[in-house]
């Protein structure tokens, strides 16, 4: 069994800089959702030259309480976890404003190539226009004397997405691979499960002591959290299977059982969530279907 507990105590405190780590401050979008919890963080470390972690979307109040969090001192980088709508699109207006370089893993992109006859579902929610000025590799060091960030692949979620350590500080920006509040989104063709649990593995292996997410509040005790949210998500690849086994063959009838107890508002991406395990499963041998693996697939144990 998972022993993974969320938790969903959180206060946005909308507009305000709220201290979380020694010259660290995070502000909250006023976006909330079913996807983004109570909105999306930003982050500003640094004490007399900044960096902002992901500037969030285009909001007109976030942008001023980013701006009064600032204060008119120097921004040198602006860091970009990924490219969904709801992280990237304010970083232009805040590098016209404060002539920061933009450094992130690089533009959006799948994950995988589009099946003939695809149609990404989640075109709508990428921020297609983004351009970094600096795309940085994995395990790259961005050090300004002040602070030091490392930037880690950890592709999944979507292809290009990244988390930033503070350096010295115990500290991890984890965006949207891991969140206390809830388990991330996978769907295919943005993200791949197959990379999700790879950067699972990878993130377990660092010794950060506290995680800093895209949406919700802190994640402590790491290393056991990211265990079990591995846990969880091999139990969810499990309980597909069973569903395989026991004559399910398309994938609403899948999320019907297995997300029984879950808002159906997310349905939608429930389905993408169970099409990203099949993925692997599929190229794994344990599942067979009538071509590539698709949302409007027929499914069969192997």
């Amino acid at each position: 069994m998972s022993d993974l507990e969320f938790d969903r105590q959180f206060d946005p405190a909308y507009g305000e800089a709220v201290p979380a780590g020694e010259n660290v401050a995070r502000l909250t979008v006023n976006n909330p959702s079913p996807f983004t919890f109570h909105g999306t963080n930003s982050y500003i470390v640094g004490r007399d030259t900044l960096a902002v972690i992901d500037p969030g979307p285009e909001d007109e109040a976030h942008f001023q309480a980013l701006l009064a969090a600032i204060g008119g001192r120097p921004v040198s980088h602006i860091f970009v976890s990924h490219t969904h709508a709801d992280h990237s699109p304010l970083t232009a207006r805040l590098k016209e404003a404060t002539g920061a370089i933009v450094a992130a893993e690089g533009p959006h992109r799948a994950a995988r190539a589009l099946h003939i006859g695809e149609i990404n579902p989640l075109d709508a929610s990428s921020d297609t226009e983004f351009r970094p000025d600096i795309r940085l590799r994995d395990g790259e060091i961005v050090d300004i004397g002040e602070w030091a960030i490392e930037a880690i692949a950890t592709p999944g979620h979507t292809a290009n997405h990244m988390a930033f350590a503070l350096k010295d500080s115990g500290l991890l920006f984890s965006a949207d691979h891991v969140m206390a509040w809830a388990t991330s989104i996978v769907a295919p063709p943005d993200g791949a499960m197959a990379d999700f649990m790879a950067s699972l593995d990878r993130l377990a292996a660092r010794d950060e002591r506290r995680y800093l997410p895209g949406h919700g509040g802190p994640v402590d005790r790491p290393q056991k959290f990211v265990r079990a949210l591995r846990t969880h998500r091999k139990m969810r690849e499990a309980a597909i299977l069973d569903r395989i086994r026991k004559g399910d063959r398309t994938i609403p009838d899948m999320v019907r059982e297995i997300y029984r107890d879950t808002d159906p508002r997310l349905f939608g991406a429930a389905g993408l969530s169970v099409l990203a395990h099949l993925e692997d499963l599929v190229a794994r041998g344990l599942v067979v279907t009538d071509g590539p693996p698709a949302i409007d697939g027929i499914y069969s144990p192997a």
